[in-house]
């Protein structure tokens, strides 16, 4: 089967004329009759009834008319993107984030470079941190930001962004609720809710309940399903300070030596950097990522000194 004659036979399904149809395709009748033709030995029937002055569609005809439709459709839409992408009028940019990683992090970096990049298209992509490593160095992916990473392969850039405390995140009416701050101890006697996925539990684990597992209650690996579970009361998240929680839910630190981790931003060493890429790396390693930005929605890195900077 080929497009040419997918289109010849949309055309006389449309004008239910011969003529007409080639007219439309800007082809001779004789050449466009052959090309329906050949369809239907392509697809083992007759699509179109033709007897004098009466064309119409057979029920094989019927049939597959819209799933012809779809796939001329399909063929041009693809034809377009192609002509978008070579104008620059499409600037793809796929970045991976670790199953800790709030999304909110990058709405702001996105938006800066949205302005700086025109036809920017961003896709978020999420998976374990060593899954992130694998899809940047098969393509897949254009940077990831992701915690921490076991055995980082030499081909990887590796920047630490920021440094970030984990607090307690809990509905109003829980017991703990009113503590300027929450100790180990009183954990051990809570009822965790545990993100799947998460890069820090093996850490909090080690250091905090070396000798006995954690109190673990409901589980997911979405963020805003444990959030919803926690104002219902089912336990408390450990959370890291930058993601947004629900206004139903509070934030209480950690007592002492307040658990943490490292976020870091990766890409391929060596690779040419698109436009979006380049500046994408950019705004993120200039950024002034204190916990009160997401707040504030400010950009300490100006454009100038995004143009400017080196990757």
């Amino acid at each position: 089967m080929e497009l040419h004659q997918v289109r010849y036979f949309l055309a006389v399904a449309s004008t239910l004329n011969f003529t007409r149809a080639a007219e439309q395709c800007n082809v001779t009748q004789p050449a466009l009759t052959k090309g329906v033709q050949k369809l239907e030995q392509e697809l083992g029937g007759q699509l179109i009834y033709r007897e004098r002055q009466l064309t119409q569609l057979t029920d094989l005809g019927k049939e597959v008319l819209p799933m012809l439709e779809r796939t001329l459709a399909s063929e041009e839409a693809v034809r377009r993107r192609a002509q978008e992408f070579q104008r620059k009028e499409v600037a793809p940019l796929k970045i991976g984030l670790a199953p800790s990683i709030s999304a909110s992090l990058v709405l702001d970096p996105i938006a800066e470079i949205a302005k700086l990049v025109p036809g920017l298209h961003v896709e978020l992509r999420e998976g374990a941190a060593e899954k992130l490593v694998d899809l940047l160095l098969e393509g897949d992916i254009n940077a990831a930001m992701v915690g921490d990473v076991q055995d980082m392969p030499a081909r990887i850039d590796d920047w630490l962004l920021f440094e970030e405390r984990y607090v307690v995140v809990l509905a109003p009416t829980h017991r703990l609720a009113n503590r300027p701050s929450i100790g180990i101890d009183d954990l051990r006697e809570t009822v965790l809710l545990e993100r799947a996925g998460c890069d820090v539990a093996p850490k909090i684990q080690r250091s905090y309940f070396p000798e006995e597992p954690l109190r673990l209650g409901y589980c997911s690996g979405h963020d805003l399903h444990l959030q919803h579970m926690a104002a219902a009361g089912f336990g408390v998240i450990l959370a890291p300070e930058h993601m947004p929680h629900l206004p139903t839910l509070k934030t209480i630190p950690l007592e002492g030596a307040p658990v943490s981790r490292e976020v870091r931003l990766l890409a391929v060493q060596g690779r040419r950097y698109s436009p979006a890429l380049d500046a994408f790396v950019k705004v993120a390693r200039l950024r002034d990522w204190s916990v009160d930005v997401p707040q504030k929605g400010m950009l300490h890195a100006t454009l100038s000194e995004v143009a400017s900077a080196p990757a």
